[in-house]
């Protein structure tokens, strides 16, 4: 149970009319009561499953939750579904997922120590592809962190729009290997992070197909950087807007 009802327990005596009054209790919580039993006809959670999750305990155990149900396959809590702290709560329990492949997190008012506790599901989430957490405010240091925890990850699409982004550092050896499509739209990058961002445009391991830049602070020599960059690039098409 996630939140307390007091409908739920109130009149023992009332013999099958118990059976009626559970029914109703859960209709109402159906949606976590179904991620919990593992039911494969609940296949994704969104805003409305956990308006009624109020206690810390409770964030944490829809995260255990979460992490052994084999049948979700999309979180999507946004825009306001959670918060910094709800967020850590949450991913102290969720460190896992063998199902789960994609997971909006928009608007949700966290930072760097939430991307911090998203790391171990962010390794140990094999089956997902599509993250989305704009308008959150990892600034470059949850970047950061949030590219080197894909480096193994399936990810293929990233998006970390208005997240207040300026420097990127990009180390060869710990970026996401499948990455194909990258939105670092609307954040304060410069021609310096340019010359990160062409490390992923260049060489033979790149398999990046698709980037957005649309208002950042690149101006003429970082457009000049990413240019020169793609002259060696043989992965496919690049729609780069900046």
């Amino acid at each position: 149970m996630y939140y307390n009802s007091s409908s739920s327990s109130s009149n023992g005596s009332e013999g099958s009319v118990d059976d009626e009054s559970s029914v109703s209790s859960s209709e109402e919580e159906s949606g976590l009561d179904m991620v919990k039993r593992n039911d494969p006809r609940k296949t994704s959670i969104s805003y409305g499953d956990i308006q009624k999750v109020t206690e810390e305990e409770s964030w944490e155990e829809l995260g255990r939750d979460i992490s052994n149900n084999t049948h979700l396959d999309e979180l999507f809590l946004c825009p306001g579904a959670l918060d910094e702290h709800k967020v850590s709560l949450l991913f102290r329990g969720l460190t896992r997922s063998s199902s789960i492949n994609s997971v909006t997190l928009y608007r949700d008012g966290f930072s760097v120590p939430g991307v911090q506790s998203m790391v171990p599901f962010l390794e140990n989430a094999n089956n997902l592809t599509y993250l989305c957490v704009n308008d959150n405010n990892l600034q470059s240091e949850g970047f950061n962190l949030l590219f080197r925890a894909l480096r193994d990850s399936p990810v293929e699409t990233l998006y970390c729009a208005i997240c207040d982004i300026g420097s990127i550092e990009i180390d060869a050896d710990n970026f996401p290997r499948n990455l194909m499509d990258l939105n670092l739209s609307r954040n304060s990058i410069s021609a310096d992070g340019c010359e990160e961002i062409a490390k992923l445009l260049q060489g033979g391991d790149s398999t990046l197909t698709k980037l957005d830049l649309t208002m950042n602070n690149i101006h003429d020599n970082g457009a000049a950087i990413l240019a020169d960059s793609l002259r060696n690039n043989i992965t496919g098409d690049f729609a780069i807007n900046g």
